[in-house]
């Protein structure tokens, strides 16, 4: 079978241009997850890779599917020049790994904790996935493997984090969009939560 990998930066590239940076880590016992840093005016998006190089498998499976299972890649969005961004590589590449350190499967709808600041002087600690196939489109593989989901990363304080676990993913989209929330600001305050 074709390594993925390559396939998944072909897909990036052509829908975010060229990377102006790139980083890798890799932690004991994982593949290697990079990060790439792309440019689009003011808008600065990372995206992770390697982390569709196996699917995601059911923490319940007793035997993990090497073929069969979910495939992903996270992608964030954030405003240039108004935080110190550019660390959040390393806690991406940390999200990025959870398949095969926790045993998760990523998916909209889920918050993923880091439990530290994204970045120096974050408000946020974790992120809600959001929903594939507006900024990167699905990558279709040959059968039977799953095709690659490039999920959204949306930065949430820990307010909304605990909101999240109480009302769901869908409550706080929409009290987001109804208060005009601007998702891409990376020093935001949190909604208002009551």
């Amino acid at each position: 079978m074709a390594d993925v990998l390559p396939l998944v930066e072909a897909r990036l590239r052509t829908s975010l241009g060229e990377p102006d940076a790139r980083a890798a880590v890799t932690f004991l016992g994982t593949d290697r997850i990079e990060v790439l840093r792309f440019h689009e005016g003011d808008i600065v998006r990372y995206a992770t890779l390697g982390m569709s190089a196996q699917p995601m498998a059911d923490p319940t499976a007793v035997l993990a599917d090497p073929v069969r299972g979910p495939r992903a890649e996270l992608v964030l969005s954030v405003r240039a020049g108004a935080a110190d961004t550019g660390k959040v590589l390393r806690p991406l590449a940390v999200l990025a790994a959870s398949p095969q350190v926790e045993g998760v499967v990523v998916a909209p709808g889920a918050s993923l904790d880091v439990g530290e600041p994204l970045w120096p002087g974050a408000p946020f600690t974790s992120v809600l996935v959001a929903e594939p196939g507006g900024l990167v489109e699905d990558l279709e593989l040959d059968e039977p493997l799953d095709p690659v989901r490039f999920l959204p990363l949306l930065p949430m304080t820990p307010n909304e984090a605990a909101w999240k676990r109480v009302h769901g993913a869908q409550a706080l989209q929409e009290r987001w969009l109804n208060q005009g929330t601007d998702l891409r600001d990376p020093s935001r305050k949190s909604v208002p939560l009551e």
